[in-house]
């Protein structure tokens, strides 16, 4: 038992350590070095000042906007260093659309008892580190109950698999805001499941083991609301009571009780922010589409999804880190994104042991096999709920995968020791069957690890768009650099490397990287738009043209290429060309602020100043802080004799962007006329 307990730890030591190594901050709580900042700590703040919304200040222009949800308007919050990505907006107030159970659990009881606020990169770690040692203590009550023949070392190669091949080493590297509501909700999921092991196992105490397993997943619905439907699992001890002809009654009440108050909870939480019991803030997020009206859940997406999450196979290559990006299908119509996400059954063979799971009750006396029975069932139908409702979401990403991921993995190393058991007394086929899992285990956790440095490199890219966002250029390119050390073959990293030099004025090395994306990537639009934008600034208009007529080609309504294609005929004299592009970049995209205004000026060089101050208007309902157009506009009005209302616009122009020299001068030039 001594040799059995000292593997098992150092293989769980062995797991925590590589956690420690791998947990890295989120783009969004690097850029500042003060914890307090953080999304899931202005939340604690806010509750201890009495408050639920966080205890951050709106920013006066995004609550001047006539409709903040408008991507478009909206984008200098949401995307920008005023770090409001994914926060909710109500009334005024900024809340976190995630769950609240982390702040509950662990933040504010962490800042009220030591003074300090907690980091998202620790909290992550600690949530995780937990759900796996639940999940392993699971593997050892299983291994001594039911498979005590089977050797200490293999239980040890399952709590490896346990730990390392279950998608938890890929989101450690990026713990922001998103990955505390995932992992906090892993381990409330875990521990559920240990819960329910003793509901089934120990008879006497069955009300108390299903009462704490019914808290713990409350809990994890509060962090996570997508596991809402894994809640039937509670009923699985209810329903093998009733098979064993015990009142059930009880332990009914015990089920359903904690979870329908922690929801009850929740429900108040929600109608006291968004004066619905059902809103979780999710139409009122500021992000790049329009919260309100957007359509998060379709039938239509289940069958894309079912292929990024469970077929699609890794691209290799000789070079580390080896493993790349899926080949992404076709984009279902109104799909939102995709990111990172892999293939588990193409990844990650050792999930297919699952299969063996009815070896684990073969040759077994009827009550032994019924009890063991009703825990995989329960962790088939955890797997089963957990994965469905992401078949139907708008988005395809790495980190949902550990909603679902850790329970299948836990039924494949039941499995596992079934077949072990199952070959006892047959040496060849069980040492046959060793090299077989042994091989599936190695790829599985090798295929992890590798994925999370292809996220470090992910998480460092965006690092350097929000240090580039912030005006930090010079630590931006530092940062896509890095993320090339760690994926030389990283389109993105190229292409928003290219960005950075440009900004720094090293034009010639901005292309290199340009080209190099395009390279990697054939289908990278928006590197070839960025490519033909580099060349139009050193005045190669046919090259430009070029790259801006390929990108078009392989995505024709890609609006950035119709309007710096209308840019480049502009600046070349073809006004009808120009116009013809502008028009149609706005077709596609009716709130391109920037289309509006550039369509305005090549108006007005056609003779047509009305039709020019009504896209100008235009630009500024959709995006009021819009220098340019409030210039544009106060010349036109100048023009046309509207002095007052001339000096207003160029006025705002100065206001918004002080340095505007263009603007000075008019403005200068119109005040000495009237």
């Amino acid at each position: 038992m001594k040799s059995a307990w000292r593997s098992l730890g150092a293989v769980c030591a062995l797991v925590i350590g590589v956690y420690v190594c791998l947990a890295r901050s989120g783009p969004w709580e690097s850029l500042s070095p003060n914890a307090a900042d953080s999304s899931y700590n202005l939340l604690a703040q806010g509750f201890r000042a009495g408050q639920l919304s966080l205890k951050k200040e709106v920013p006066p222009g995004l609550m001047r906007l006539a409709d903040p949800y408008n991507p478009t308007a909206s984008e200098p919050y949401w995307s920008g260093p005023a770090g409001l990505h994914d926060l909710s907006y109500y009334k005024g107030r900024l809340y976190l659309y995630f769950g609240m159970t982390p702040v509950l659990m662990l933040f504010w009881p962490f800042v009220a008892l030591t003074g300090h606020y907690l980091s998202h990169r620790l909290a992550v770690l600690v949530f995780c580190t937990i759900g796996f040692l639940a999940s392993v203590c699971v593997l050892y009550a299983a291994w001594r109950r039911y498979f005590p023949e089977v050797s200490v070392w293999v239980v040890s190669a399952c709590a490896l698999a346990l730990g390392l091949a279950t998608v938890v080493p890929v989101i450690l590297p990026r713990s922001d805001v998103y990955e505390v509501a995932i992992s906090c909700g892993y381990m409330l999921a875990m521990l559920a499941l240990g819960a329910i092991w003793g509901a089934l196992h120990k008879p006497k105490r069955r009300c108390g083991w299903l009462a704490a397993a019914s808290v713990a997943y409350g809990l994890a619905v509060a962090a996570r609301p997508t596991l809402l439907f894994g809640a039937i699992i509670l009923l699985v001890p209810v329903i093998q009571a009733w098979r064993e002809g015990r009142r059930v009654w009880t332990l009914l009440v015990a089920a359903i009780a904690p979870i329908v108050l922690v929801g009850l909870g929740l429900m108040f939480y929600n109608a006291l922010r968004f004066d619905s019991p059902f809103e979780f803030g999710q139409h009122y997020q500021l992000a790049a589409v329009p919260s309100a009206t957007f359509q998060y859940f379709r039938p239509h997406f289940f069958w894309f999804n079912f292929r990024v999450y469970f077929l699609e196979p890794a691209r290799w290559s000789a070079r580390f880190p080896f493993v790349h990006k899926i080949a992404v299908p076709p984009l279902p119509v109104g799909y939102k994104q995709v990111e990172y996400p892999f293939g588990i059954l193409t990844n990650i063979p050792l999930v297919w042991l699952a299969a063996a799971v009815p070896l684990a009750w073969r040759r077994r006396s009827g009550a032994e096999a019924s009890t063991l029975r009703s825990f995989v069932a329960a962790g088939a139908w955890l797997f089963v709920v957990c994965a469905l409702p992401l078949g139907f979401f708008s988005s395809a990403i790495i980190r949902y995968e550990v909603d679902f991921l850790p329970a299948l993995m836990l039924l494949a190393v039941v499995g596992l020791l079934g077949l072990e058991r199952a070959l006892i007394g047959q040496p060849v086929w069980r040492r046959a069957a060793r090299w077989g899992w042994g091989a599936l285990l190695s790829f599985s956790i090798a295929f992890n690890l590798l994925a999370s440095i292809q996220v470090s490199a992910g998480r460092q890219c965006a690092l350097g768009v929000a240090l580039a966002q912030g005006g930090r250029v010079p630590e931006a390119i530092q940062s896509f650099r890095e993320a090339l050390r760690l994926d030389p073959d990283f389109p993105a990293a190229h292409d928003q490397l290219g960005r950075a030099l440009e900004q720094s004025g090293r034009a010639a090395e901005a292309v290199e990287h340009y080209k190099q994306a395009v390279l990697l990537r054939p289908d990278y639009v928006a590197a070839q738009v960025d490519l033909g934008n580099a060349l139009l600034r050193m005045d190669n208009l046919q090259d430009a043209i070029a790259q801006y007529e390929q990108a078009l080609r392989i995505k024709p309504d890609y609006a950035e290429a119709h309007y710096n294609l209308g840019d480049v005929f502009l600046k070349g004299g073809k006004i009808s060309d120009a116009i013809g592009h502008y028009e149609q970049a706005l077709r596609i995209k009716p709130d391109y602020a920037e289309a509006h205004c550039n369509l305005g000026i090549a108006l007005v060089r056609l003779g047509k100043p009305q039709e020019a101050m009504g896209h100008w208007e235009q630009a500024l309902r959709i995006k009021p802080d819009y220098a340019e157009a409030h210039y544009n506009l106060g010349i036109a009005l100048g023009r046309a004799g509207r002095i007052p209302e001339a000096i207003e616009h160029l006025q705002q122009a100065l206001r918004i962007k002080p340095g505007f020299t263009q603007a000075q001068n008019a403005l200068a030039r119109l005040q000495a006329r009237q």
